[in-house]
């Protein structure tokens, strides 16, 4: 004689599968709201790692860079560049940071002398490269709260959260000159090398703006103006200090941490 099942049975486990489902929903949506999903994290982040890319505009206001565009066929303009930059920071308080940051920008230009020709009549011909590497420490303040606390378990960031900040380090640079160059007693023609590098202190203020795209990241803005000179090698004997100031825009990807 064939048994059949009762009804009771079935619906007893359907509605374990229900609970079992209905459980592991539960168990994932926390590791969901975890990584953002819900639009927010379990906590404020501890800081951010950022990236930017933009350009570098050298002030470019020494005596020797007078000299440079005077005599050779650059312009001021010429030894600005594009840069890139990345940062680390860690927080302070609920609307302040301490960012260290590294950036590099160079600039490379071919030239001739402007009122010269060799004894051929032909240009004489020279490259010169202008870098900067700073190394620097700030303190960056949120103009406004960068996100705020919900209960004890959950932290939304601002959509807008504007910022400035100041600070200071070192900063390494290199200007040399490679090519022929003349005399200007002799009026003889030659090829030399001309270059000077090393380290310097620095200053610079910043200000900027993240735009959150998520709970993990946000577009970031920053515009940097940096001071700072330096002491030129004998090769360049007779000229001033070296300006490296300059000011900064980039733009990058921020990841809370």
């Amino acid at each position: 004689m064939a048994r059949h099942r009762p009804l009771g049975t079935a619906r007893t486990g359907s509605a374990r599968y229900a609970f079992a489902l209905a459980a592991a929903l539960s168990l994932a949506a926390p590791a969901n709201a975890q990584s953002g999903g819900d639009g927010f994290l379990f906590k404020p982040p501890s800081g951010t790692v950022a990236f930017r890319a933009g350009f570098d505009h050298a002030r470019a206001g020494s005596d020797l860079f007078d000299f440079t565009t005077d005599q050779l066929t650059v312009d001021r303009g010429d030894f600005s560049g594009p840069t890139i930059a990345g940062d680390v920071s860690i927080r302070l308080s609920r609307r302040a940071d301490v960012l260290i940051s590294i950036a590099h920008s160079r600039a490379r230009n071919r030239s001739e002398f402007r009122h010269w020709l060799d004894n051929a009549g032909l240009p004489i011909e020279q490259t010169t490269t202008f870098r900067r590497v700073p190394l620097t420490g700030s303190i960056r303040t949120y103009l406004a709260q960068p996100g705020r606390s919900i209960g004890h378990f959950a932290w939304v960031p601002a959509r807008f959260s504007p910022y400035v900040g100041a600070g200071g380090g070192v900063m390494w640079y290199r200007f040399a000159q490679t090519g022929d160059f003349i005399d200007f007693v002799t009026t003889r023609v030659f090829p030399d090398a001309f270059d000077s590098s090393g380290w310097t202190p620095t200053v610079h203020g910043i200000g900027g703006v993240d735009i959150s795209l998520h709970p993990r990241f946000a577009l970031t803005t920053e515009a940097r103006y940096e001071w700072g000179k330096a002491e030129l090698s004998s090769d360049f004997a007779g000229f001033d200090r070296l300006d490296l100031s300059g000011f900064t825009l980039t733009t990058g990807i921020s990841v809370r941490y």
